[in-house]
């Protein structure tokens, strides 16, 4: 069992449940969505709140933060952006006619996901909307994006002719359970990828190895090529449905209703790990520095060693179920339905993880130094002693 933490700061300004917590660029500032309608900005320097954002007319259900701009979407059908260093509002993005469940902000594109079963696509700048993409039977509950250039070659970008104008593609995952990929040019329909049997809750992308993952509440986890819309490996062993996703090094972690993290290789499909002792679903999750921490509608956080499973440390102290998670400065940031924003000091863990890192990085250095000392001799010997080493 791990050590009990007690958080360094508790931010209790929200009269409402914190449903996403964004970090912004460069790292000096978070800002937090709430049930109470409305968005707060904290500095990482102090943990002190130095922005309000009000004006929604009902609660906000997803938040992103760039260095100059916030971006807030809400349960009021509408998207809004606002000045960081003022808390004016720059922008209403009006044309959902439901609540707006997600949004994105790539390059000088806005991109939004609704229960009015379309994905938009809006300018940045402009309180105008760019496309619409409209083709899923039920409402969009997450979305990515990516360029083409990131994934085709010269001559299958050559085949793509009408698109050349913009090479931008959306990814939208929806309860109708199927995931689509869109031009944002044109707003049509590149592939449908189909497979899952469940609603599709999260999304991931892999561009330069051209993958996509998807978890669903089929309990599975399907990866698939995003040029060919293939469905490359599906992933089983869950018992619940898969809430959440990271990719880290080729290692890819999901989280899940059935109380567990678990590992798996994307080259192979093997499952190495299963991160156990949650009470509840596991909500959210972040790889930091060969530590796993995740969040959970047991109200507790907790650090796993990455590797080994073994947990490390459990964050009590949260009323609900912690909804977002997010690491700067060696300072973990769990936002939470009590309303509550707290702040807790993993430097300890960190520089024990490190520690051990380098101690493994030792043995594997002398290891491997030994090895070539008995390739050599094997080399002069012969195999017989090569099949007694394993080798």
């Amino acid at each position: 069992m791990g050590n009990s933490g007690s958080a360094v700061k508790v931010c209790t300004d929200h009269q409402g449940g914190i449903n996403w917590l964004s970090l912004s660029p460069d790292g000096q500032r978070l800002l937090t969505g709430s049930e109470d309608g409305t968005a707060r900005l904290w500095s990482t320097a102090d943990s002190q709140c130095h922005g309000h954002f009000q004006g929604h007319e009902s609660y906000i259900t997803f938040c992103h933060l760039e260095n100059e701009a916030a971006f807030t979407c809400s349960a009021d059908h509408t998207i809004r952006k606002w000045d960081v260093m003022t808390g004016q509002c720059l922008a209403i993005y009006r044309g959902h006619t439901s609540i707006v469940n997600r949004i994105l902000v790539a390059k000088d594109y806005l991109f939004s996901g609704s229960y009015d079963r379309t994905a938009r696509c809006w300018s940045v700048n402009k309180e105008k909307q760019i496309q619409e993409f409209r083709g899923h039977r039920n409402c969009v509950l997450t979305l990515a994006h990516y360029s083409s250039r990131d994934v085709l070659e010269e001559e299958e970008e050559e085949e793509e002719e009408e698109e050349k104008v913009s090479r931008d593609l959306l990814v939208t995952g929806s309860t109708d359970c199927t995931v689509k990929v869109w031009w944002v040019s044109s707003g049509r329909c590149y592939q449908t990828l189909l497979g899952h049997t469940g609603a599709v809750l999260c999304l991931i992308l892999d561009a330069p190895n051209r993958e996509l993952f998807s978890g669903s509440t089929d309990y599975t986890i399907r990866t698939w090529n995003i040029v060919t819309g293939e469905q490359l490996k599906v992933f089983k062993e869950h018992q619940g449905s898969v809430i959440c996703l990271e990719l880290v090094n080729r290692h890819l972690y999901s989280g899940s209703a059935d109380r567990t993290v678990k590992c798996w290789l994307v080259d192979t499909g093997e499952r190495i790990q299963t991160y156990k002792a949650h009470k509840h679903s596991v909500s959210t999750l972040k790889y930091h520095a060969g530590i796993l921490f995740t969040g959970s509608g047991d109200a507790c956080a907790r650090a796993f060693n990455s590797k080994s499973g073994v947990l490390q440390k459990i964050f009590r102290g949260h009323k609900f179920i912690i909804n977002c998670i997010q690491i700067h400065n060696e300072l973990l940031y769990t936002a939470s339905h009590d309303g509550t924003l707290r702040i807790w000091d993993i430097r300890g863990i960190c520089k024990r993880n490190k520690r051990r890192l380098k101690k493994e990085r030792s043995v594997q250095g002398r290891s491997s130094q030994k090895g070539s000392l008995s390739r050599l001799f094997n080399n002069k010997v012969g195999c017989m002693v090569q099949q007694e080493n394993g080798e």
